[in-house]
């Protein structure tokens, strides 16, 4: 007698496969949520998804101190999904019923939602799996550390986990796009992004007498103005080389000139050859633009990530899992984030893409990343499985388009 899994392919029944496990998944990102852990401090939460990839008869790998990974499938490895699993040092101000039980650390990135979307699609193909034995082999990734810069995902590159990869995807929560579609884009969807600090010490003195001083106050000034505007003319605008300054500190008196002073921002750019040759002149700027004042520049300069840079090929792959899950309009153009992601590092190593996820609940409030009160769409869950089942699902069986 035919059996019901060769009557259908895998593709098609990913959809019944998810379904008695939806109520289960959300309890599990409602726990996930409620349980928020800091970048490497992640154990509770790796805990519960090896002991729920374990229960599903697979065979989860754990990660140097925290985060997991498995494979799911039979010959050759095919493709690399990743989640990343840390929540924010942010207060929750969301009031759900479910709100963290952890002070001042929330999931206020959606990391809650993408760890739960991965290990739903880890089960799903372990269940399709057991059913026909898939012809090829999926890598789940549950990441950490991705909200400290440089980033979890370079820890992730050195244990090994990407060797024999061919390509690799991932999602990111978007609460700009309703439930039900996801965005693209094929090229940079993110941001190189680094941290500037520079700070300033010179003879302070009397604001009467500036002539008798360093003036530190003025420096900082014509830093803080002119530094951008040197990038501005000297990289390829095309880049989108963007340098904003989030603190100025210094003095305590309207009548006196400070003796120290700081700094703080970002550099901020869509290109990675950009990205390289803005560092180096951002560095030479400060300097230049401090040298007349006479003050002494202490300047720290921190390397972030690189751009999420999404290949065609990996696009088109989850652009046609959107398409074939969520209807021939579920898919959108999404314009690139000045925002900073370290599945960029993966990305360098391997052919890959991440695609936005919409978690706007349709006529409802449109939300931000990083914000308190950031509560997206729970139904937001099973649109995501089912789009990166079905692309992974279409990277082994060899089709792509």
């Amino acid at each position: 007698m035919e059996t019901s899994s060769t009557q259908s392919p895998p593709i098609s029944r990913v959809g019944a496969s998810l379904e008695p496990m939806l109520g289960e998944l959300t309890e599990i990102r409602r726990d996930i949520h409620r349980h928020p852990e800091l970048s490497y401090k992640e154990h509770r939460t790796t805990d519960l998804i090896v002991a729920r990839l374990a229960q599903a008869g697979l065979v989860p790998h754990r990660l140097e101190g925290t985060g997991a990974y498995v494979d799911i499938g039979r010959g050759p490895l095919r493709i690399a999904l990743r989640a990343d699993i840390d929540a924010l040092p942010i207060v929750e101000e969301t009031g759900l019923d479910y709100t963290s039980a952890a002070t001042g650390v929330t999931h206020a990135c959606g990391h809650d939602i993408h760890t739960t979307v991965m290990l739903g699609v880890a089960l799903v193909l372990a269940d399709l799996d057991a059913d026909a034995p898939l012809p090829g082999t999926v890598r789940i990734i549950f990441q950490p550390a991705e909200e400290m810069m440089p980033g979890g995902a370079i820890d992730v590159i050195a244990q090994g986990v990407l060797t024999g990869v061919p390509r690799i995807l991932a999602l990111h929560c978007d609460p700009r796009i309703d439930v039900g579609l996801v965005g693209t884009r094929i090229g940079a969807i993110t941001s190189a992004s680094d941290t500037i600090r520079v700070e300033l010490s010179g003879r302070g003195g009397h604001t009467s007498r500036p002539h008798l001083t360093e003036d530190l106050v003025f420096a900082l000034a014509s830093i803080a103005v002119n530094v951008p505007a040197v990038l501005s003319r000297r990289i390829d605008v095309r880049s989108a080389v963007s340098v904003v300054w989030g603190q100025i500190h210094a003095g305590s008196a309207p009548n006196a000139i400070p003796a120290h002073g700081f700094m703080s921002g970002t550099l901020r750019c869509l290109d990675g050859e950009a990205w390289e040759s803005a560092g180096e002149l951002l560095d030479r700027a400060v300097r230049e633009v401090a040298a007349p004042f006479g003050v002494d520049v202490r300047l720290e300069h921190i390397r972030g990530v690189p751009p999420v840079v999404n290949q065609e090929a990996e696009t088109g792959l989850l652009e046609a899992a959107a398409r074939a899950e969520l209807g021939s309009g579920a898919v959108v153009l999404t314009p690139q984030s000045m925002g900073g992601e370290d599945f960029a590092w993966m990305t360098q190593e391997v052919p890959g893409a991440m695609m936005r996820l919409g978690t706007r609940t349709p006529g409802g409030e449109t939300y931000d990343l990083h914000r308190g009160d950031y509560a997206p769409d729970e139904g937001a869950i099973a649109c995501g499985i089912r789009v990166m089942a079905v692309a992974a699902l279409q990277a082994v069986l060899g089709r792509d388009h």
